[in-house]
Formats: structure tokens, C-alpha cells, sequence
């Protein structure tokens, strides 16, 4: 195990070079060989090797060469001499930076090395690996020894046949060297075929591969580990460990590559953007180079044709040339930031481009550019105005006299047409209307007259040309524009005169329509009325309508007046168009009445007049007769009416009052009833009054609230209630006679019935029959009453009839009578015993009554009890329910 001391130096236990001295020469074989190939799997970087590994260390040359290759470092100059002390100089140099390294040798002198004491050189050797090979090694918290056995322990922890505890016989048959070279790079053995009963193979295979492909040198032999009980441990662990550093520094020197990939590329990229900004730099600049001298160019052109195709050239020049080069300039800068910041954050020197080619350089360029752009743009403008003003002006005066021609032309013939002679009121209206339009749009027109004067003026000041043709064209259009202004004036005073007999006549026709359509609705609604059929029902109706009758006749003179009036406005409108000879087209309109339609409709109504009055007089008579059809009927009803509810009610008493016996009581019923059916004669008549009434489409009757339905209906009511009242009295004496009832106990059923049928209807209700029950002792629960209504209630009509609750009451005594003497008999079978035996019960009854009667008692627990004894007052509760027995 190894140890720091109080200095922290590294040291190994005393005891391990004790244990050296006594090294078994299999091990100190199996040592030499495995340090000699370790050494040499270093010093091979070097260009070197070793072949006696105590005597090729023995000048301290190599062993300070080993020392270099395997930490990374210069160590101090070796000595070249052949001497004694150079050798010792130089192992000495070995063993100090051996001690700098934090590691304490114990005793190993350079002198014992020098003179090639080869249990010290082992024991030097082994000293290096621990340090620079086994002691960094750190898993899980563990480090050196511990740390390289626990990751061999995980690598190897899937595989079967594999329990890596130590190192020395876990490693004897081969298997662990075969699991970490299979766990790490499984396509180089196929481990599944591998026996645990084969090491010589297991560990040569192991040897082979790890020395083919994983540079790992053959430091151990298959022979001398299957020969020995017990393998070297130093030199197992040093094998050992050349395959931890061999798979940790694979993924090192992949994780490094990595990097330097990713630094190569970086580098790569950067080096790209220079190179793209120099070459986008150059092109930019040279085309600012070619294109200032065309804007600079100030040659003025002839024709305005030329100057045009230097303006449309210019104008390319912004629209296609330009626009790609504001976006290169600006991807050169975003290029150039970038770059920069690339750079900066790969802690690389700022990249500065070629001379004259700076960012500035080319933003120098560029303002230079626009400016010469600015001022061949005002340039060419200045030229095209300068040519353009002459031009314009000429066809500014043609554009605007071809308007004016156009708005003028058939504006004559339109001021001299008389359509206003044939027009309405409203027509002429909208022509008023169009004619204040046009002008409005001729004093607006005005403008445009005087510009025209004004340009063709300015065209004479500067010598045009063409002015004679100008001149000409002005002075006509000034003629024209005088013409229509004598012609607008004209017809606006014919449209105004016009305008005013139309008023005239059309407020006659409003007059005309305001008076004729009221007094046409009065004679439709007259018509309606008179020929309207008339449904009445009393001789008040009747009446009413002669009376409205006659007060419509002494209307009608005022109405001949209103219509003599409303013909005379007609006839003032004809006058008016004869005068003044007004065309007039169509008719009124504001209405479609006519003078004609007036008079045919006031003949109508005096035709009406009379064939109303004899209308009324006929009804007056028919509605006479209606009213003596319905006294007479009223006269029967009202007695008839009243006789059927006091038989009802007399009914009613007798079905309550108790006189007498029950044939009594039917005797005096029968004869009732006889008496009732004698009156049917009397209603035979009433329905024969009632068939009259019906004939003469009577519908109501003010002198009596009866009608012939309430009567059938009451009639049906007292032969229904006298049988039904007569049926229960029958089924009295009926139950009666079957329960052995008294007279005197049927007085007393009926006095309880009465006295809670409080609505004296002959009838009780649920909630009445429950207060008789609990006033006659009953013990009542919500599940016994529901019982009990059930019986009496089969229906479920909520109520109780007096049959029902006599054949309840009877029944419960005849229950109680039952109960009664099962119990006496009961009394006789237990003797002066307060119990009954089972089998006393079979020996008196019959079996299945016996049986009966033993499944419903319960075991009799009295203080004189015997086996088998049953309590037979049980035997009351279950069958009757709790009873005062």
C-alpha cells in the first residue's frame, strides 16, 4: 500500500524491501522482464533501449533519458565521463528528481546502481512506475494501487469466470487480461469462446493482442505465471497498469485531437474571412474607381430624348448597379467585426488588411461616391427642366383647350331645348336642379378659360413657334364661352315661370288628394258597413245596431257637401291648364281617386240605405222570438236545478244519519229512489225546450246559471249516488250478517267514521284515518299504517270508504277472537307449566302445523326451564303482533 510521511513525500513501506531481499528468483525473473519491457515502451520514444536492466542504468544516462520521457521534463545535464563518479554523478541527478517528485527512497543509493546491485535497480524501477505510472491513477476516490485494482474490478465486473481481488492469482488464468482488452475493444477477441480451464491460451492471447494493437510490449510470459503459485505482484500491477494508460490515453488523445481540430478550424475559418474581405475590399474599391469618372461627366445633350436616356441610365444605375454594392460594403463590415471578435476571443493578434483597404478607406471611397451621385443627380434634373418648360407650356395649352372643347361640346344644343314644356312638377324640378348644376360647373369652368388665355400670352412672350394656331384657338373658345353664358341665363327664367304653374297646380292636387281620400275611405267603410252581415244574439244588439243605423243617415247631407267641394278643386286645375295651356303628363299624383270614382262610389251608398234599414227590422223580429225561447227554458232550469242539489244532499244525510236498522234504512232509500225516477218526465221537457234553443243558434241565457249540461250532468249524479248509497247499505247488512255484527257495534262504527270525517263527504282521507286508528288504541308505526292501508286502500287512492273500514274493523275482531283461543288451547297443552315441549306439539298436532308452530315460538328461558321447553306466548307475538293478551 502506498504512504506520504510527514512531509508529504511519497514512500513505500519498509517492509516491501525487506520482502525484496528474499525475492524468489521466479520473481525477480518475472520482475526483469516486466520493468525491462516497461522501460524500454518509454525509452523506444526516445529512440533507445535497454537490454540488462542493471547494467545498461549503471552510468545513469539512460535511467536520467527514462526519467525525461516519462514526465515531460528536462532534467539537469548529464555527466559524459567513463568514470566511477560521473556514473554515481549522474544516478544521483536520477534519484534527486525521482525526490522532488515528492517521492522518499529508502534504501537505494546511486552507488548500489552504479555497481548494477540488481535488487536495487528493481526496486528503483518499481519505485518510477509506482510514481509516474500507477500513483496518479484515481477511481472513485481511491488512488495508486487501490485505485487501479477497483478499475479493474468494474471493467471486469460483467464477465464471467472473472474476480479480480489482487494482483497476482486473480490474473492466473488469463481471463482478466481477455476482459479489459474485450471491454474496451471487444472486436479484438472474441471472449465467448474463451475457456476458464485454458490460462497458457487465455493469457498468450492477452499478450498478443495487447502488443499488436494496443502497443502494449509483451512485459510478462504466460509460462512463468501458469508455473508459479503465486505471479509477482509489482510486475502483474506494472502490466496492469500499461493498460489503464493505454485506454485513458486513447480517450485523451481522441479529446485532444478534438481540440486541435477545433482550433485548426477556427484558424481555418479566420484565415477564409481575410482572405474574403481582402478580395470583396479590392472589387469594391475598383468599382468606385470606375464609376465616379461617369458621374463626373457634366456633357449636356441636344435633345430632350438623349437627356432622358442619361436620366433612365442613371436611374439603372440606382436601382440595379447600386443596391448590390450598399450590400457588399455592408457585409464587409459585418465581415470585418466578426473577424475581429474571432479573433479577440481566440486570443489572436487583430487582423489588419492591406493598405488602402481599411474599413475607413472604403467609407472614404464611398462618401466620395455619393457625393459625385448627389451632384450629377441636380445636374441632370437642371437640364431636363430647362429643356422640358418650353414643351410643357404648348402642351399644357392643348391639353387644356381639349378639355374645354370636350365639356363644351352639345352644351348649345342642351340650353336650347323646351323639355320643360311636357314636364311634371317634379321633372321640372330636377331639371332646375341640373340647370343650377351646369352653373355651378360653368362658373367653375371660368378658370380654366383664363388659364387657357394666360398660357397662350406666355407662349406669345416667349416667341412659340406655333403661336398664330394658339392665338386662333384661344379667341374662338372666348367666343363660345360668351355664347353659352346669354343661353344659360334664357333657360334658367323659362324653368323658373314653369316651375310656378306647376306649383299652382300641384298644391290643387294635393288639396284635391288631402280631401278626396278620407272621404273615399268614409263611403268604402260605409259600403262595408251597410253590406256587412250582421250576427246578433240579444234584442239589446239588435236594437244598438238601428240606433248607429239612423244616426248614419243623418250623415249623409254633410257628405254630399264635402263631395260637391271636392269636385270643384277638380274643376279649378282643368280651368287652370286651359289658360295658360299647360301640358300637363299623367294624372294626380298624389292619389288614384278620380271625380269619376267618387260619384260611383256615392251612388252606391245611397243604394245601400234602404236595403239596410229592411235588414234590421227582420232581425229585430227574429232576435223577439230568441228571447221568449230563453225565459221559457229558464223558467224549468231554475227549478229543476235546485231540486236536483237538495235531493243530493238529503242523499248524503241519510248515508250518515243512523235511524234505525239497516233494512230500514234501505227501505227508506228504495223509495227515495222511486221518487226520483218519477220526476224524469220534467226533464225530458227541459231537454225539449233546450233542442229550440240549440236550433235557434242560442248560445247564452241571462235569466238562469243553469244550462242543459250542468242539469244532465247533476241528474246523472243523483241516480248514480242514490244505487251507490243504496249497494253500501246492501254490503252492511251483507258483512254484517257474515261477521255477526250488532246493530249496536255498527252505530258504533259509524259514530267513529263520522266523527273523523271532518269534510262530511262520506269519505276519509289517509291522514283522518290514522287519527280514528291511534284514537281506538292502535299502536301505530309508518310500516303497520302502510300495511293497514294497503287493506283497506287496495287502490291507493289516499282514501277510506265506511264499507272498507267496517270490513277492517270486522276483521281485526275476528283476529283477536283467533288469537284468543290458540292461546287457550295452548294453555291446556302446557298445563300449569309456563312453557310448552317441542315434542307435546308433535305428539297433538299434525306434523307440519306442529313444525309450524315450533318455528315460530322462541326458546322459553324462565328460571324453571328444561331442554327443548319454547315460550308459547312467542308464538301470539309472531303470528298477531304485540297485544294486550
Amino acid at each position: 500500500m502506498d504512504h506520504y510521511d510527514e512531509d508529504g513525500n511519497y514512500m513505500q513501506q519498509e517492509d516491501d524491501w525487506d520482502r525484496d531481499l528474499l525475492l524468489d528468483p521466479a520473481w525477480e525473473k518475472q520482475q526483469r522482464k516486466t520493468f525491462t519491457a516497461w522501460c524500454n515502451s518509454h525509452l523506444r520514444k526516445a529512440g533507445t533501449q535497454i537490454e540488462n536492466i542493471e547494467e545498461d542504468f549503471r552510468d545513469g544516462l539512460k535511467l536520467m533519458l527514462l526519467l525525461e520521457v516519462i514526465s515531460g521534463e528536462r532534467l539537469a545535464k548529464p555527466e559524459r565521463g567513463k568514470m566511477r563518479v560521473h556514473k554515481i554523478s549522474n544516478v544521483n541527478k536520477a534519484l534527486d528528481f525521482i525526490a522532488s517528485k515528492g517521492v522518499k527512497l529508502v534504501s537505494i543509493g546511486a552507488e548500489e546502481i552504479v555497481d548494477g546491485n540488481a535488487k536495487m535497480t528493481l526496486g528503483m524501477i518499481w519505485t518510477i512506475i509506482l510514481r509516474f505510472a500507477i500513483q496518479d491513477i484515481s477511481v472513485e476516490e481511491t488512488s495508486a494501487k487501490e485505485g487501479l485494482l477497483l478499475w479493474c474490478q468494474r471493467k471486469t465486473a460483467p464477465y464471467k469466470n472473472v474476480n479480480i481481488q489482487n494482483f497476482h492469482i486473480s490474473w492466473k488464468d488469463g481471463l482478466g487480461f481477455c476482459a479489459l482488452i474485450h471491454r474496451h475493444r471487444p472486436e479484438l477477441i472474441d471472449y465467448g469462446k474463451l475457456r476458464k480451464d485454458d490460462p497458457m491460451t487465455n493469457l498468450n492471447t492477452a499478450f498478443d493482442v495487447a502488443e499488436k494493437y494496443l502497443d502494449i510490449p509483451k512485459m510478462l510470459d504466460a509460462e512463468d505465471i501458469v508455473g508459479t503459485a503465486r505471479p509477482d505482484e509489482k510486475a502483474i500491477m506494472t502490466y496492469v497498469s500499461s493498460f489503464y494508460h493505454a485506454f485513458s490515453g486513447a480517450q485523451k488523445a481522441e479529446t485532444a485531437a478534438n481540440r486541435i481540430c477545433k482550433v485548426l478550424a477556427v484558424n481555418q475559418e479566420n484565415e477564409q474571412l481575410m482572405e474574403d474581405y481582402e478580395k470583396l475590399a479590392s472589387d469594391l474599391l475598383e468599382w468606385i474607381r470606375r464609376t465616379i469618372p461617369w458621374l463626373e461627366n457634366r456633357m449636356p445633350e441636344n435633345t430632350m430624348q438623349a437627356m432622358q436616356q442619361k436620366l433612365e441610365d442613371f436611374r439603372d444605375y440606382r436601382r440595379l448597379h447600386k443596391p448590390p454594392k450598399v450590400q457588399e460594403k455592408c457585409q464587409l463590415e459585418i465581415n470585418f467585426n466578426t473577424l475581429q471578435t474571432k479573433l479577440r476571443l481566440s486570443n489572436r493578434p487583430a487582423f489588419m488588411p492591406s493598405e488602402g483597404k481599411m474599413v475607413s478607406d472604403i467609407n472614404n471611397a464611398w462618401g466620395n461616391l455619393e457625393g459625385a451621385e448627389k451632384g450629377y443627380e441636380e445636374w441632370l434634373l437642371n437640364e431636363i427642366r430647362r429643356l422640358e418648360r418650353l414643351d410643357h407650356l404648348a402642351e399644357k395649352f392643348r391639353q387644356k383647350a381639349a378639355i374645354h372643347e370636350a365639356w363644351t361640346d352639345g352644351k348649345e344644343d342642351m340650353l336650347q331645348k323646351r323639355d320643360y314644356e311636357t314636364a311634371s312638377l317634379s321633372e321640372i324640378k330636377a331639371l332646375l336642379k341640373k340647370h343650377e348644376a351646369f352653373e355651378s360647373d360653368l362658373a367653375a369652368h371660368q378658370d380654366r378659360v383664363e388659364q387657357i388665355a394666360a398660357i397662350a400670352q406666355e407662349l406669345n412672350e416667349l416667341d412659340y413657334y406655333d403661336s398664330p394656331s394658339v392665338n386662333a384657338r384661344c379667341q374662338k373658345i372666348c367666343d363660345q364661352w360668351d355664347a353659352l353664358g346669354v343661353l344659360t341665363q334664357k333657360r334658367s327664367e323659362a324653368l323658373q315661370r314653369t316651375e310656378k304653374l306647376l306649383e299652382t297646380i300641384d298644391q290643387l292636387y294635393l288639396e284635391f288628394a288631402k280631401r278626396a281620400a278620407p272621404f273615399n275611405n268614409w263611403m268604402e267603410g260605409a259600403m262595408e258597413d251597410l253590406q256587412d252581415t250582421f250576427i246578433v244574439h240579444t234584442i239589446e244588439e239588435i236594437q244598438g245596431l238601428s240606433t248607429a243605423h239612423e244616426q248614419f243617415k243623418a250623415t249623409l247631407p254633410e257628405a254630399d257637401k264635402e263631395r260637391q267641394a271636392i269636385l270643384g278643386i277638380h274643376n279649378e286645375i282643368a280651368k287652370i291648364v286651359q289658360t295658360y295651356h299647360v301640358n300637363i303628363a299623367g294624372t294626380n299624383p298624389y292619389t288614384t281617386i278620380n271625380p269619376q270614382e267618387v260619384n260611383a262610389k256615392w251612388d252606391k251608398v245611397r243604394q245601400l240605405v234602404p236595403q239596410r234599414d229592411q235588414a234590421l227590422i227582420e232581425e229585430h223580429a227574429r232576435q223577439q222570438n230568441n228571447e221568449r225561447l230563453r225565459r221559457q227554458f229558464a223558467t224549468q232550469a231554475n227549478v229543476i236545478g235546485p231540486w236536483i242539489q237538495n235531493k243530493m244532499e238529503e242523499i248524503g244525510r241519510i248515508s250518515i244519519e243512523m235511524h234505525g236498522t239497516l233494512e230500514d234504512q234501505l227501505t227508506h232509500l228504495r223509495q227515495y229512489e222511486k221518487s226520483i225516477v218519477n220526476y224524469k218526465p220534467k226533464i225530458d221537457q227541459l231537454e225539449g225546450d233546450h233542442q229550440l234553443i240549440q236550433e235557434a243558434l242560442i248560445f247564452d241565457n241571462k235569466h238562469t246559471n243553469y244550462t242543459m249540461e250542468h242539469i244532465r250532468v247533476g241528474w246523472e249524479q243523483l241516480l248514480t249516488t242514490i244505487a251507490r248509497t243504496i249497494n253500501e247499505i246492501e254490503n252492511q247488512i251483507l258483512t254484517r250478517d257474515a261477521k255477526g255484527i250488532t246493530q249496536e257495534q255498527l252505530n258504533e262504527f259509524r259514530a267513529s267514521f263520522n266523527h273523523f270525517d271532518r269534510k262530511r263527504t262520506g269519505i276519509m282521507d289517509a291522514e283522518d284515518f290514522k287519527t280514528c286508528l291511534i284514537s281506538m288504541g292502535y299502536n301505530l308505526g309508518e310500516n303497520e299504517f302502510s300495511r293497514i292501508m294497503s287493506v283497506v286502500d287496495p287502490n291507493r287512492m289516499g282514501i277510506v270508504t265506511f264499507q272498507a273500514f267496517i270490513d277492517f274493523m270486522s276483521r281485526e275482531a275476528a283476529d283477536t277472537d283467533t288469537a284468543d283461543q290458540v292461546m287457550a288451547s295452548f294453555k291446556v297443552l302446557a298445563g300449569d307449566k309456563n312453557y310448552i315441549l317441542a315434542d307435546e306439539l308433535r305428539r297433538e298436532l299434525p306434523p307440519d302445523q306442529a313444525e309450524y308452530c315450533i318455528a315460530r315460538m322462541a326458546p322459553y328461558t324462565g328460571p324453571d326451564a328444561v331442554p327443548g321447553a319454547l315460550d308459547y306466548m312467542s308464538f301470539s307475538t309472531a303470528l298477531y303482533g304485540e297485544s294486550d293478551l
